[in-house]
């Protein structure tokens, strides 16, 4: 693994990485993030006509063309790097880069404003978050209403890893509130400092005869990072607590409560649903899917602080053996 360093920031503190006596770590596929698809796409020419790159974790290869993407060579990664059509107009967003590390490369999440402004037809800017998840994004984006169902969050997984462990690094924004930027209505205000994030979920998923998505939350794993880091810290270890942890000193209800509007999957007949968490699932369930998620922001759709940005690199799961 590139790197050397194993301490770890959370919230602006400094600890020292989680080990475990015996353990075994599995490398998530593409997580050493030396892989990159490589897109050239087209904007229309009503707003420039500017070939833009957009980057997707998985095999390297490019593509040329606007042309919807699907995850290529069994990759399980989607990210927001999206080719939208809206109102007949082709646009794109790139917020997740392919950024050189060493002898291979890591991932540069990064948030910021895009825009696309037609005279009398359309102007619209909104607040975009780099995301980098373990699922896939359905192309092409329609409407910048309702952008989360366009994802499909999370992948089948049935194992009961004791952590996740990556490399990272963090440049926090200034700003002591972070920007509301839907594309509609005017600019607003959110208290509070912006985070960079990593979301860990396990989850007992089914469906029902209606399609709806219910889960029971096996495994627990949350971080936000407020502060910047002076360099890479590597092999950063964050424990997977399993079972109903709302009694836990670590419990947080902001970050670690069950869900019910944040993440959507697409159901047994290709339609998109919230996954809605019921409960808290018995410590020795085995889950049926995992989330994973890594952002350069954490208030949700459209919230955060330009300029705030998070690298990612060699993520894998740990098991104690």
């Amino acid at each position: 693994m590139k790197g050397k360093n194993i301490l770890l920031g959370i919230m602006g503190m400094t600890i020292p990485a989680c080990t475990f006596a015996q353990e075994t770590e599995t490398l998530v596929k593409y997580g050493d993030m030396d892989s990159w698809v490589t897109r050239s796409i087209e904007e229309s020419g009503i707003i420039g006509g500017n070939t833009k790159t957009l980057y997707e974790v998985g095999p390297d290869t490019s593509i040329t063309g606007n042309k919807v993407y699907t995850n290529l060579g069994g990759s399980p990664w989607g990210s927001s790097n999206i080719m939208a059509r809206v109102a007949g107009i082709t646009k794109t967003n790139t917020s997740v880069y392919k950024e050189p590390r060493g002898d291979g490369y890591c991932a540069r999440l990064e948030t910021h404003i895009e825009g696309v402004k037609v005279l009398g037809l359309i102007n619209i800017h909104v607040l975009a978050a780099g995301s980098l998840f373990l699922g896939d994004m359905q192309e092409p984006i329609t409407s910048p209403k309702g952008g989360d169902k366009y994802l499909n969050c999370g992948i089948p997984f049935d194992k009961r890893p004791k952590a996740i462990r990556f490399d990272y690094k963090v440049k926090a924004s200034p700003d002591t509130e972070r920007v509301r930027m839907t594309g509609f209505g005017r600019k607003g205000r959110v208290e509070g400092r912006d985070c960079a994030t990593v979301v860990c979920l396990l989850q007992r998923r089914s469906e029902d005869a209606e399609g709806n998505i219910t889960a029971q939350r096996v495994g627990t794993a949350v971080v936000r990072y407020d502060s910047s880091t002076d360099d890479w810290q590597n092999n950063a270890t964050y424990e997977i607590h399993y079972g109903d942890i709302t009694q836990e000193s670590y419990y947080s209800a902001e970050s670690m409560k069950l869900m019910n509007d944040t993440y959507y999957a697409r159901n047994s007949k290709g339609e998109s649903k919230p996954i809605v968490e019921t409960g808290w699932a018995k410590k020795d369930e085995t889950p049926t899917h995992v989330v994973l998620q890594f952002a350069s922001s954490h208030g949700g759709a459209f919230i955060g602080s330009p300029g705030n940005t998070l690298w990612i690199d060699n993520v894998r799961f740990v098991y104690e053996d």
